[in-house]
């Protein structure tokens, strides 16, 4: 699409790894991060303001910065940025996409060994030069090996956090179309799939011809796939295919309702039509030849019609994977799904006083900004060393500092937590007497993950059954497009959270989505509850609660079954109930 604020974040980002890679200042690239925060969160119309060189009153902007926002802005390039790219081999960027490889492990890589690209580093660990380095060893090639057949398993495939900007950009554009008279986007994003190969997108139109041939145009199209008169196909510039389908007001139901999918959901819903002679497609509702059934289609406007016709509730398009949803919507059986505008707090958000970037003031001001009434504080522990984690002195300090902050509050109630590591053992990092002195507890596995299934699932249920954890943090560690899950017992973890009263966690980071939606079913029906949580370690991550509440809605979940839902007073009794009690 056309230069956005979004863009100009990836630029400045880019600029301090490339920085990094070429040994600059760490306050230079510090200032390159920082600006690319601030331009990400502003509010307001970020490009006029830098045309107008009107930017000295941002905070977090320094002069350098602001120059370069202005070129950005009124050319639409940066020589600076050009230049330092032209540095380096175009297939370095590559490297970052592999998981446990850092800036600095690629400048060596590069600087010794002249990898720039995953193919030349395949080749260095398979002729041992890798696990020569310093630093690296034989397990370390190991793992850089795995990783490359994780990225080359995954490739082609984006997370759908990834592409939601592209979504509402691409449907804006439609819409603003004269032809235009509705539009959607469709397949696995609509039914909110934590992962997507493409995007499908639906049009009805009068004249669809023109609408394949804008769809075409549209900036960021890199290559066009395919056009006719009917559909179009292009692709972006990250590699992302976009398929348009331009069809009649009238078969706009019928198309839309059929590429939204699954491929199992139309099957069924298939065979339902065929049972009331029938044939569903996606052009229309027909009656079979020689039925004598009236035609049904005249009176079918949306998807809603085309179930009412067949005797079913509507369904949501995140439940159409054809597990029970279709049954349900026969009994009339379906849930109401929680909406985003139903959360009126969350947990397990983190500061700099550990591994997040910004401090406690600013993650409650942009809590606040979300309208959350109540916010849960929650940095590492001691044993993620990695990421600062707090000792108990430490601990006991923040709390401190976060009830004096509370007090001066009227509008918002934090929470004093701790996402405590769950050791190899299944012990806590923090010990009985300290963690009492906590308004909640996220229980988290952060290392041994190599450990058996049973052994694994032994470990969690061990720090589940402490009176003191509240809720268990990302349940299988998982990194969507980079690092399978830990083996574990879903089920076993499960009907533990129900006997222990132990609440899990959806954490909405756009990595993670976990616990998976295809649990939360059965965890409902046990009367587990969960915490839709964003794991935010940057203001801007709070938006990470729109994700986690598409997912929550694909896992059934009602309003009733979210705990951070609920009213500050309805949270205030349940932290102060003993577990057993809850």
């Amino acid at each position: 699409m056309d230069l956005t604020p979004n863009r100009i974040a990836e630029i400045f980002d880019e600029i301090a790894l490339l920085l990094e890679l070429k040994g600059e200042n760490p306050f230079k690239l510090r200032a390159y991060r920082q600006g690319a925060e601030v331009v990400r969160e502003f509010d307001g119309d970020l490009l006029a303001m830098a045309r107008a060189r009107a930017l000295s009153a941002v905070k977090g902007l320094g002069s350098a910065l602001q120059d370069k926002l202005h070129e950005l802005a009124t050319t639409g390039a940066l020589v600076f940025y050009e230049n330092l790219r032209a540095e380096f081999p175009p297939t370095l960027f590559e490297l970052f996409e592999l998981q446990g490889l850092g800036p600095k492990k690629i400048k060596l890589l590069y600087d010794t060994l002249g990898i720039a690209s995953v193919a030349d580093l395949v080749a260095a660990c398979a002729a041992g030069k890798v696990a020569a380095l310093p630093g690296f060893g034989a397990k370390s090639a190991a793992k850089i090996l795995e990783a490359v057949a994780l990225r080359q398993q995954f490739a082609e495939r984006f997370l759908m956090g990834q592409v939601a900007n592209t979504v509402e950009e691409i449907l804006a554009a439609l819409r603003r179309h004269p032809d235009t008279l509705r539009t959607q986007v469709a397949g696995s994003y609509r039914r909110a799939k934590e992962t997507v190969q493409d995007l499908d997108f639906m049009v009805g139109t009068a004249n669809p011809a023109a609408l394949t041939h804008f769809f075409t145009q549209l900036p960021g199209v890199t290559s066009i796939i395919g056009s006719g008169d009917t559909k179009a196909s292009v692709r972006l510039k990250n590699g992302l295919q976009c398929d348009l389908r331009a069809v009649s007001n009238a078969q706009y139901p019928f198309a839309l309702q059929y590429f939204t999918g699954s491929k199992e959901h139309n099957v069924a819903l298939r065979q339902i039509t065929l049972k009331q002679k029938l044939n569903l497609n996606e052009y229309g509702l027909t009656p079979l030849p020689g039925s004598g059934v009236l035609d049904p289609t005249p009176a079918i406007h949306d998807e809603a019609d085309i179930y009412r016709t067949l005797g079913l509730d509507f369904i949501p398009p995140e439940l159409r994977e054809n597990r029970g949803e279709l049954e349900a919507a026969d009994k009339g059986t379906l849930p109401r799904l929680i909406e985003l505008e139903n959360l009126r707090g969350t947990f397990h958000c983190h500061t700099t006083a550990s591994d997040g970037r910004a401090p406690l003031a600013e993650m409650v001001d942009a809590a606040r900004d979300h309208g959350l009434q109540y916010l849960g504080i929650s940095d590492h522990s001691k044993s993620s060393f990695q990421a600062r984690g707090l000792d108990e002195q430490r601990l006991l300090q923040q709390i401190t500092e976060i009830r004096a902050l509370n007090a001066t509050l009227d509008d918002i109630t934090l929470f004093a937590g701790s996402e405590v590591d769950i050791l190899r053992d299944g012990s806590l990092d923090f010990d009985d007497a300290v963690l009492a002195q906590l308004d909640f507890c996220v229980a988290s596995v952060h290392a041994s993950f190599s450990l058996s299934e049973d052994e694994m699932t032994r470990r969690i249920i061990k720090a589940m059954e402490n009176e003191h954890v509240t809720m268990l943090g990302h349940l299988t560690g998982r990194m969507l497009l980079r690092r399978d899950a830990y083996a574990v017992d879903h089920a076993r973890i499960i009907d533990c959270a129900a006997a222990t009263r132990t609440v899990i966690e959806l954490n909405a980071t756009i990595t993670r989505l976990d616990m998976d939606w295809r649990w939360w079913h059965r965890a409902r029906d046990k009367g587990v509850l969960c915490s839709i949580n964003p794991d935010a370690h940057h203001p801007s991550h709070f938006q990470n609660l729109f994700f986690g509440v598409r997912c929550a809605r694909k896992g059934w979940l009602r309003r009733k079954d979210v705990l951070n839902t609920r009213t500050l007073t309805e949270i205030q009794q349940f932290l102060r109930t003993p577990k057993a009690l809850r």
